[in-house]
């Protein structure tokens, strides 16, 4: 409490006691007892009025003791069955979760992990990937500012993600591994890797690389085989040793019949090979007649034209060529598409021929756009004219119909740059991106679709989408989110279908490993989408002729459906809106793959690496006696004792209030029964 509050308080006593008593004092030798009473009262009332008035603050100190957290991320895929490690593993963890020193030290959370972490009890090794590396990274933004040692209850097989030895360097927490598995090194052979491409065009050869592996000890013969159905289609005799281990092999495959064409690679296993399963990889390649064509024509340079080549080429269906305005005149019957970038006069009979052949196009408008030219050469539309420039971001348009298309968080993207003003469209069109400028979204499109006599067409408003290529890619560490965008974006401008109610969004064929996932939009008559819809997806094994049924759920600004939980098999499928008479079929392929099943030992090294790199200790499933002693008597390990300051304001004292009633009310009493009033 600051001086001056208490100088204001002894003056509030003093004042109180001069009140009362210059009411009730008397300047006889001896007051009477009635009248120290009613001196006193009234004293206590006025200081305590006085008081309120002042309203003096009081420090209050609260004094509280932090446990250290203590975390269990323990591995939940499938591998760990596999090696037989599952029922050791919840008998740990078990143990360490109910043991009474333990929860006295720490505050014991659990999680378990695969793809992602997932705060749970529930342990079921179901998990089809591992990535120990994205396990870290999601707890360290919880657990970073506070002593949480971390025991990590793994066999240590990473399927994908980033090297987890060197976690430390962002997750500052020492961490204990629990090796589940042993050292012991088994004879095996193993195809590594596999890489081939997605897609083959018909009569074409397609390539194969094969990365084979071989662990033991003495030298071994064996066949490497890749059969279709039961035909073979390729074989190859191979010899291993204790140091030369590792072959690559390469081959090519014709692609002689139109469809989704499944393969098997196969290592005709060796004596005593303990895991044949890491020997059998199966794959897939979607044979298509031919490849959509796209030209890029620009008379600039700019790092957006090497952005939209990539992006679309990401698709290996598609091929983008580029020309200049003159260089695609006599050419443009060999495309189906045709992206003019920043157009100006010198594209005069490039327009001329693409209405002459009623070509789909795709317009880029930036700042080195000739808007007079442009506005008088089409008819759609006309941009203001203010020779200025400005930057405008996305704001995706939730409502947008033409095609399905997911926020891939548009706003996070830099903005372009282009002209500033507005484009007034002179028929209906569909904006699939609006501009915001200063966090303020406006009702001019950035990105919009037509369809205008047969034909389609986009207009993008802004330069420097090469910049959201890259940012998309530091959002998501993948550039695949936003070559997604950009293919369906193509693959609606490079089609002349009509638009349809029900617009389904699925893969010709699905790995093992990864989700099965079918998505769709639903529209109502007038195109507006239809959250409301209720859409079952009907899924027919084509080799047992099984069926089920399965309710697609509303996610945003589609419905989709996770059929993960279908066996490996051939699939057709048809996706109804109940309530209609609406419906649409297809068909894909689940391949029979799971990584988890590929390793048949812990990762023994690379698990010790992080624990050094940590300051922690790691251990065998097999011999955990010393890791519960070890946390209890670790000094980095203790209570943290917090201390709060509240600072209260004694008008919140609401006793102070009833002080003052008791008191003025006690006097009133008093005086009244003893004839004062």
């Amino acid at each position: 409490m600051q001086i001056e509050t208490i100088i204001y308080i002894l003056l509030a006593g003093i004042v109180a006691l001069l009140l009362a008593g210059f009411q009730y004092y008397t300047p006889k030798k001896s007051m009477s007892k009635w009248n120290m009473l009613f001196l006193f009262l009234r004293f206590l009332t006025l200081f305590a009025i006085l008081l309120v008035l002042i309203n003096p603050k009081f420090e209050q100190i609260t004094l509280t003791t932090e446990k250290p957290n203590l975390v269990l991320a323990v591995d939940n895929s499938s591998s760990i069955t596999h090696l037989k490690q599952d029922k050791s593993t919840t008998d740990f963890v078990k143990k360490l979760t109910t043991s009474k020193s333990l929860n006295d030290k720490f505050n014991v959370e659990v999680y378990t992990f695969g793809e992602t972490l997932n705060p749970s009890n529930t342990i079921t090794f179901t998990e089809k990937q591992t990535n120990i590396d994205k396990a870290f990274t999601q707890l360290s933004q919880v657990y970073n500012e506070t002593i949480s040692p971390t025991v990590l209850i793994t066999d240590g097989n990473q399927t994908y993600g980033n090297d987890y030895a060197f976690v430390p360097n962002t997750y500052n927490q020492p961490i204990y591994p629990v090796i589940l598995g042993d050292t012991i090194q088994y004879t095996d052979l193993k195809i590594q890797q596999l890489n081939v491409n997605k897609y083959a065009f018909l009569k074409n050869q397609f390539p194969i690389e094969t990365i084979l592996v071989y662990n033991g000890e003495a030298a071994v013969n064996t066949r490497f085989v890749v059969t279709n159905g039961k035909t073979v289609v390729y074989s190859e005799n191979l010899s291993f040793t204790k140091t030369n281990n590792a072959k690559v092999v390469n081959f090519t495959l014709p692609a002689n019949t139109v469809g989704v064409q499944v393969y098997q690679a196969r290592l005709e296993p060796i004596q005593n090979e303990r895991n044949t399963t890491n020997n059998i990889k199966n794959f897939a390649v979607e044979v298509i007649d031919q490849k959509t064509k796209i030209a890029l024509v620009s008379d600039v340079l700019h790092p957006d034209l090497g952005a939209f080549k990539k992006s679309i080429e990401a698709n290996e269906q598609r091929s983008v060529t580029l020309f200049n305005s003159k260089e695609i005149i006599n050419q443009i019957n060999d495309f189906q598409l045709v992206i003019l970038y920043q157009p100006n006069y010198q594209f005069n009979k490039l327009f001329d021929a693409l209405d002459a052949e009623n070509k789909n196009r795709f317009v880029i408008v930036g700042t080195k756009t000739d808007l007079n030219f442009l506005n008088k050469i089409n008819k759609n539309y006309v941009y203001e004219i203010t020779n200025q420039t400005e930057t405008y971001q996305a704001v995706f348009n939730k409502n947008y119909v033409a095609f399905l298309m997911d926020d891939i968080n548009f706003e996070s993207f830099p903005p372009l740059n282009t002209h500033y003003g507005s484009a007034t469209f002179t028929m209906p069109f569909e904006a699939l991106l609006y501009k915001s400028m200063n966090g303020f979204s406006k009702n001019d499109p950035l990105l919009a679709t037509f369809e205008a006599g047969g034909r389609r067409e986009a207009v993008l408003f802004g330069e420097n989408i090469w910049q959201w290529r890259a940012q998309s890619f530091l959002n998501t560490k993948s550039f695949q989110t936003f070559d997604d965008f950009m293919g369906k974006l193509v693959q609606y401008l490079a089609s002349n279908k009509l638009k349809s109610r029900l617009n389904l969004d699925y893969e010709s064929f699905y790995n093992g490993t990864h989700n099965v996932l079918v998505k769709a939009e639903f529209f109502d008559k007038n195109y507006v989408f239809n959250p409301k819809a209720s859409l079952t997806i009907s899924v027919k094994n084509s080799v047992t002729n099984e069926t089920k049924t399965f309710p697609l759920i509303l996610n945003h600004t589609n419905y989709q459906v996770d059929l993960s939980s279908l066996v490996p098999s051939e699939y057709t499928f048809t996706v109804t809106a109940t309530n209609e008479n609406i419906s649409k079929s297809g068909s894909f392929k689940i391949l029979e793959y799971d990584v988890e099943q590929q390793f048949l030992n812990a990762d023994v090294a690379k698990l010790q690496q992080l624990a050094a790199n940590s300051e922690g200790k790691s251990y065998f499933i097999n011999n955990t006696s010393r890791l519960e002693t070890d946390l209890l008597n670790d000094p980095r390990f203790v209570n943290i004792q917090k201390s709060a300051t509240n600072s209260l304001p004694l008008i919140d004292w609401y006793y102070l209030l009833i002080i003052i009633a008791i008191s003025l009310a006690l006097e009133w009493f008093l005086r009244k029964y003893n004839g004062r009033i």
